[in-house]
């Protein structure tokens, strides 16, 4: 049974379905053994992107939230149980195989096709085949990621893969009670209690663009003032420094706060610039941090040990 208290070590990451820019799969660890929260509320992402924040924390109670729908309406048939494993293995088998034969063109007609209906597992096809994992959305709304160019992209080895990911949180998500929502952040956050932790992945200012809706100062700034008036712990992943320049937006708006910083490597990305190394910041609200304490000698220098702060 999952220990559903934080700080927590994660011996093996859960990898969600679904790719997206700015995917927190590297920093999961680091994510989860920076916080501090008892477990007993609710468990909030305002917004989930690919979810696998959520899939390793593994709350038995959680709200969770997206502006984009095709995300949310994808996990809730499968918390309802309303799609299965082996559906999706079927679909893309299916799928796969007129990919292989028509090439290009028919990625194009499923886009085409999944940009009239929203079909989920059009979107699983979608955002596997697509060009670098990306989603994204034009001012219509509609899907515009072009062909990665691999016809033979679902060989039997990587839809079972695929599937395996999705039977992994089929599994976590049987007897949780979770709500799923589709909307704006701030009605997330309305009905929020002390015993609540919210986790905040908005779009990185500066970075991502067109993920669904536009991103913009005012609501970065927003959601700054928004979340430091909660009554709950918080925290926010944002990125802080790369080879070309630092984030002004964290001094500016989210000053006296606890900060741990990561160094990894963005492959996930529309263009070369956004795929480098990145020294990301988890931005915590004072008293929710998890403090790290000088390692015993006889402990290889990598372990680190963890204790609750006060």
């Amino acid at each position: 049974m999952i220990d559903k208290n934080l700080p927590r070590a994660v011996k093996q990451v859960v990898i969600p379905p679904i790719k997206c820019q700015g995917i927190k799969t590297k920093l999961v660890k680091f994510i989860l053994g920076s916080i501090c929260w008892d477990g007993r509320g609710r468990w909030i992402e305002p917004f989930l992107g690919s979810g696998v924040v959520l899939f390793n924390v593994q709350p038995q109670r959680a709200l969770i939230n997206d502006i984009n729908p095709y995300i949310i309406q994808l996990y809730q048939m499968l918390y309802n149980r309303n799609l299965s494993p082996e559906q999706v293995r079927k679909y893309l088998t299916a799928e796969g195989k007129k990919l292989f034969l028509k090439g290009e063109e028919y990625y194009y007609l499923v886009r085409e096709r999944f940009n009239k209906s929203g079909d989920p597992l059009d979107f699983i096809f979608l955002n596997r085949s697509c060009f670098n994992g990306i989603i994204r959305f034009n001012s219509k709304g509609e899907f515009n990621v072009p062909f990665c160019r691999k016809p033979d992209r679902f060989r039997p080895a990587y839809i079972t893969k695929i599937v395996n990911q999705i039977s992994q949180i089929y599994k976590i998500m049987q007897g949780k009670q979770w709500e799923f929502r589709i909307g704006d952040w701030r009605e997330c956050l309305q009905d929020v209690t002390a015993d609540d932790f919210v986790y905040l992945d908005p779009p990185y200012i500066g970075r991502h663009t067109d993920y669904y809706q536009q991103w913009s100062e005012n609501d970065a700034a927003e959601l700054a003032r928004v979340a430091q008036n909660l009554p709950c712990g918080f925290a926010l992943s944002m990125w802080k420094e790369n080879k070309y320049r630092c984030n002004q937006h964290i001094a500016n708006y989210w000053g006296g706060l606890a900060e741990r910083t990561f160094h990894h490597f963005y492959h996930v990305g529309s263009t070369e610039n956004l795929r480098n190394s990145m020294e990301e910041a988890l931005l915590i609200k004072p008293g929710y941090e998890a403090v790290f304490i000088e390692t015993p000698r006889r402990v290889k220098p990598a372990q680190l040990v963890l204790t609750l702060h006060g």
